[in-house]
């Protein structure tokens, strides 16, 4: 008994038009016609179309198929790299289950990422922004630091350095930069990876700087923007980056 496309398809538990594209691309070949022009598949059909179910079930891409079958070297390379692209989805599902967890259980924020949301939530709205900016460019690592300071109590020249309104006169800039400067050089020195962009970015070092000065610009003042130019001109001076800070 021969069947017909529409009852191949279903007997495959697929489409009629997957049946069609098979046959365009080379996988699925042929069969013979009927004196009335219909397509008459018989059982190698569909097992073959089974078959090719199977490896599209597994992942493997239809270009793939031919050399999967041929299971040559090829064959064990492309399955290896599906493999890994297969762990990867799992892990990036994983990581997104627990972010839900986070959400429905702790009531985190949807707009923060899990590991984000404690120290950021209770920060105002331009500073949640940049934290979150910060996080798509910066590595883990780096990122902890930037948590710990965002989740610090703000005291002292911190504090200050928040505050400093646009208009700052020209010697509370220089106070406030000079006092901040031996804090950033005491993180820089427990974090040395914080002083290598490269190495503290996951995106390429020039596109994070180029979006971590953007997101400066946007968040600081101009008198704010001005003291970090001078702590930077400041550490960059420095001689002896051991020396103790004054």
């Amino acid at each position: 008994m021969a069947w017909s496309t529409s009852q191949l398809a279903e007997l495959a538990g697929t489409t009629l038009k997957t049946v069609r594209h098979y046959h365009r691309v080379g996988l699925l070949a042929e069969p013979e016609r009927a004196p009335n022009g219909y397509k008459r598949y018989g059982v190698e059909h569909l097992a073959r179309l089974l078959r090719i179910r199977r490896l599209v079930d597994l992942g493997v891409p239809l270009a793939d198929i031919p050399a999967v079958e041929a299971a040559d070297g090829d064959a064990e390379q492309i399955l290896r790299a599906l493999d890994a692209e297969l762990a990867a989805s799992i892990e990036r599902q994983q990581r997104v289950r627990r972010e839900l967890a986070a959400v429905l259980d702790r009531r985190a924020p949807l707009d923060l990422p899990a590991d984000l949301a404690s120290s950021a939530e209770p920060l105002p709205g331009p500073q949640r922004d940049l934290l979150l900016v910060y996080s798509s460019f910066l590595t883990p690592a780096a990122m902890s630091v930037v948590r710990e300071g965002a989740a610090g109590p703000r005291g002292g020249v911190a504090a200050e350095f928040e505050e400093l309104p646009e208009d700052a006169p020209e010697d509370v800039r220089e106070r406030v930069a000079r006092h901040l400067a031996p804090e950033v050089r005491e993180q820089q020195r427990n974090h040395p990876f914080l002083r290598d962009l490269e190495a503290s970015s996951r995106r390429g070092k020039a596109l994070t700087e180029s979006v971590v000065a953007r997101a400066l610009v946007g968040y600081y003042n101009a008198a704010q923007l001005d003291v970090l130019r001078r702590v930077h001109d400041l550490l960059a001076s420095d001689t002896d980056p051991d020396a103790a800070p004054e």
